[in-house]
């Protein structure tokens, strides 16, 4: 059982752990073409902190969205694209000029009903979208974080993989390849089942695959994990005062046994469930406060609170390993939180170790407030149903 230790001033030297000065990215430019609700717009935007502030629903986590989608190639919140079309059109399209070290990156995402996605990078069109995964990093903070305390396992690993997707090209690679094995099993073991026959020479060539893309897989989750730990403490010692011991632990059946054995042992225990129930498809991560899931004791603040120092700890890790300030979006901040914490993370946020910002909020008072109190630059833009304006 892991605890952290020391004071709130820790915070200040988590960049110490960098090993390289990492480089800034910075959006300058967004367009928005028939994305959601937005019909056509345009924002320029500060090498700093950039707030859009209006009420529920005007469409603030929107232009957020927006900013992931051109970072990851697909939604924070929605797996299928044809639903982020506006209503009554065809197609949307989002395009964003970037300024990367001393070169400018335009980044189009164009999708079509019934057409393939387009990724294009200065006007060159991607073969495979995953070759542009990593070049813009970014970490969203979102009230629909709390799936990765409310929700299955697979929230949880789809947290890890995103964060090391987007700066391990290989773990990214694995894990598409896993999963087409994985898929190719488990279809096989149905055949077995609807046939009534058996072939062990064709699962032992799925299994060998699987076992060679799911180990690497393991290792590097496992070292991730590892690395975040800390991290992650110390982010929650400052957000929360430092009130509460909270805890991160992996699992995976992987840790205490040989992949290529336990999948020859649960071979007859797959056939007649006729899915593949080991591997690092069923991994974990879990959240404890004060040694207790957090799903279970954790208050609404204290669970919003172990969320967005997670989300704080992704950053810092992307950070290192890719070399480059991830772009970080903030939604919907003061969600759960009072105005004194809320302007300690932007405090925080607004230091030299995070690049630029991006914040929505209800109250275009309360943030001025709070911007007002900080040293850097930052943009306000006010959005209704007329529109952006800043």
């Amino acid at each position: 059982m892991l605890h952290f230790f020391g004071t709130n001033i820790r915070w200040l030297f988590l960049s110490l752990r960098q090993t390289r000065f990492p480089m800034h990215t910075f959006l300058r430019n967004l367009t928005l073409l028939n994305f959601k609700n937005y019909e056509d717009v345009s924002l320029q935007f500060c090498d700093k902190i950039n707030c859009f502030v209006g009420d529920n629903g005007i469409g603030k986590t929107n232009i957020l969205d927006s900013i992931y989608y051109l970072s990851l190639c697909k939604s924070f919140f929605s797996g299928v694209d044809s639903l982020n079309i506006r209503h009554g059109h065809e197609f949307f399209v989002i395009q964003g000029e970037y300024a990367r070290e001393d070169k400018t990156e335009n980044i189009y995402c164009g999708v079509k009903q019934g057409f393939k996605k387009v990724f294009r990078r200065n006007n060159k069109e991607y073969d495979r979208l995953s070759e542009h995964i990593g070049l813009l990093p970014v970490v969203m903070v979102s009230p629909a974080d709390s799936g990765l305390i409310i929700e299955g396992s697979e929230e949880r690993r789809k947290f890890i993989d995103a964060v090391l997707s987007q700066f391990d090209h290989q773990y990214l690679d694995d894990l598409l390849r896993y999963n087409r094995v994985l898929t190719q099993r488990n279809l096989l073991l149905k055949d077995f089942a609807r046939s009534n026959w058996f072939d062990a020479d064709m699962v032992e060539m799925w299994d060998e695959q699987l076992v060679a893309s799911g180990v690497r897989i393991f290792e590097k989750r496992k070292l991730f994990i590892s690395n975040l730990i800390p991290v992650f403490q110390e982010y929650y010692e400052f957000v929360s005062g430092g009130k509460e011991k909270v805890e991160l632990s992996y699992e995976s059946r992987l840790l205490t046994g040989d992949f290529a054995n336990m999948l020859k042992n649960s071979i007859e225990k797959d056939r007649k469930l006729q899915h593949t129930s080991v591997g690092i498809h069923k991994d974990d991560l879990l959240l404890s406060l004060s040694g207790f899931p957090i799903k279970r004791v954790g208050s609404q603040g204290q669970q919003k609170t172990f969320l967005v120092a997670l989300k704080l700890a992704q950053f810092d890790y992307i950070k290192k390993e890719a070399g480059t300030f991830p772009l970080l979006l903030l939604d919907d901040i003061f969600d759960k939180f009072d105005a004194h914490r809320v302007a300690k993370i932007i405090n925080l946020v607004a230091s030299k170790n995070f690049g630029q910002i991006f914040i929505t909020d209800t109250s275009s008072e309360r943030m001025s407030e709070i911007l007002k109190q900080i040293d850097g630059e930052y943009r306000l833009f006010h959005i209704s149903e007329e529109g952006v304006n800043s």
